[in-house]
């Protein structure tokens, strides 16, 4: 029987720095409302319930063509978060420009719309417990 009480087991990176070097929001109050919330890295020993109880989704980023390339290539997502939310933070975390495109491909074919969420893509095209998209600067597939 599962003790009610016992707090989830968090890893190394989730607290205090990650290793991009940013430093993690408590409650989000105080941060830009237009700055998008930052994906978590995930580590190896990261546990989390199987099956659709999972809160967030394990997204493997990338990069096509001349787009510059993460160091951390695999984030563990929230289910709701939108692909233009993820369109946001990829580009914040390259540093890019705002006037400068990014586009997201599933299996190397085809766009999602920008309102589309992740947990849906998760359960259509995943595989291997993870999701699998591909970024760039330039239309590439589809």
């Amino acid at each position: 029987m599962a003790e009610a009480g016992k707090s989830p087991r968090v890893s190394p990176e989730s607290e205090g720095r990650r290793k991009g070097g940013e430093d993690t929001q408590e409650g989000g109050g105080a941060a830009g409302a237009a700055d998008p919330a930052p994906l978590s890295a995930v580590s190896p020993g990261t546990e989390e319930p199987a099956g659709d109880t999972k809160k967030k989704i394990d997204v493997l980023l990338k990069a096509v063509g001349d787009t510059p390339i993460m160091k951390t290539k695999k984030w563990a997502v929230e289910r709701t978060r939108t692909i233009q939310g993820l369109v946001d933070f990829i580009k914040k975390f390259l540093k890019l420009m705002a006037s400068e495109q990014l586009f997201i491909y599933v299996n190397q074919s085809f766009a999602p719309s920008p309102d589309q969420e992740v947990g849906t893509l998760y359960e259509c095209f995943g595989s291997d417990g993870k999701l699998v998209l591909h970024y760039c600067k330039t239309q590439a597939w589809g």
